[in-house]
């Protein structure tokens, strides 16, 4: 049977299966055995796995391509962009049909949505980093304004303050993290789905049902886009494209700001979520050093447009990671973190404290490694 049979018969079994969900009695049974997960988590796979080819078409015919560039990218031939549509329109219905709103929600998927369009309108036409900072700043504060801003400094003017500032570079950085992890097949899908289960995991631990629901939501979205966007023996059919990257990276964001992580000790309450981040903050971190140390960025402008080959898949590559690889190393380091994070729900803040340290420990021993790759390159 030829593969684009098989992928008919695929999409038609999906779409029987979507048909299916929308039965009143389909849904009363996935309530009554309390499967309202399952119901979200295949409304937001079937959409994104349909969706896409769609979307393919529309970039093609509409000449939005991703080129090949030597000195700021892998991939060797122009792929279609605007694959992140998919993502972002899984997302919105399964949440909307299934009803997993709320007062902060609203915040989230408001601001979501402006970071979406920037990134379609810079995937299609380019836009200057000033104007990204600048919308992306706007939906930002929008998020805050609903009450989505990290909580655990004392409630004093100065508290707040601090709050809203971390709030707003802790978003503003996961987010553009993910955009520059978006340069491998599959790499920037992968780290979304798997993040996007850790905090569902997490959700689930602490309680808070309407994160999960919000977190599955995500995870669908992007498992029904990653069987085009990574592929073993061939290489991508569409990419995310910016939209994609810095919706899903803000999503991931707002969610873990938006979530109580179900203890007093703010140091432990907070661990979990930066271990399950851990792979995005230690690239934007050490990016961030590097370049201002070696005069590459002077200011924030400059760090959200530079684009080089010094990422952390770019630098395994240069010591030897072939790409699949690469992205299947980088999904073991983000899977081990998170798993880290499920453990310390029931550990003590020493606990917190050892498991800090030796993901520090555990980056630096990949600082060195990448440390050997740019050596490498260099010569």
């Amino acid at each position: 049977m030829r593969k684009s049979s098989k992928n008919v018969y695929v999409c038609i079994v999906l779409s029987l299966i979507l048909i299916a969900l929308f039965f009143p009695k389909t849904q009363s049974f996935l309530k009554a055995h309390n499967l309202r997960w399952l119901n979200i988590l295949s409304f937001a796979f079937i959409i994104s796995y349909l969706t896409t080819p769609i979307i393919k078409i529309i970039a093609i015919r509409a000449n939005v391509f991703d080129l090949p560039n030597e000195e700021r990218k892998v991939h060797k031939t122009a792929t279609p962009l605007l694959g992140g549509a998919a993502v972002y329109i899984a997302f919105a219905f399964a949440i909307i049909y299934n009803d997993v709103y709320s007062v902060e929600m609203k915040g989230i998927a408001i601001s979501a949505t402006i970071i979406f369009i920037l990134g379609i309108i810079d995937d299609i036409k380019g836009l200057r980093a000033t104007v990204k900072l600048a919308v992306q700043s706007i939906a930002i504060f929008i998020m805050i304004s609903y009450g989505v801003v990290a909580d655990f400094l004392p409630n004093t003017w100065w508290g707040h303050t601090c709050e809203i500032f971390i709030t707003y570079i802790g978003v503003m950085g996961i987010t553009n993290s993910l955009n520059f992890f978006d340069g491998l097949d599959g790499l920037a899908t992968g780290l979304t789905s798997i993040t996007a289960l850790f905090l569902g995991f997490l959700a689930i631990q602490t309680g808070q049902d309407f994160l999960m629901f919000l977190s599955i939501a995500l995870l669908g979205s992007s498992l029904g886009f990653f069987p085009y966007n990574f592929r073993f023996r061939k290489s991508a059919q569409i990419f995310l494209g910016d939209g994609g990257s810095t919706f899903m990276g803000f999503m991931l964001a707002g969610l873990t700001v938006m979530g109580g992580w179900g203890s007093d000790d703010p140091i432990k309450a907070y661990t979990m979520p930066i271990l399950i981040l851990g792979v995005l903050i230690f690239d934007m971190v050490y990016l961030t050093i590097s370049r201002i140390w070696s005069k590459k960025v002077h200011n924030f402008y400059e760090w959200l447009d530079f684009t080089g080959k010094d990422h952390l898949h770019h630098r395994l590559g240069a010591i030897g990671f072939g790409s699949k690889s690469t992205v299947l190393f980088i999904f073991l380091i983000d899977a081990s973190l998170g798993l880290g994070a499920l453990v310390l729900k029931d550990g003590r803040t020493l606990d917190a404290i050892f498991l800090l340290l030796q993901t520090t420990l555990i980056f630096f021993v990949i600082i060195i490694l990448m440390l050997k790759g740019r050596k490498n390159s260099e010569h």
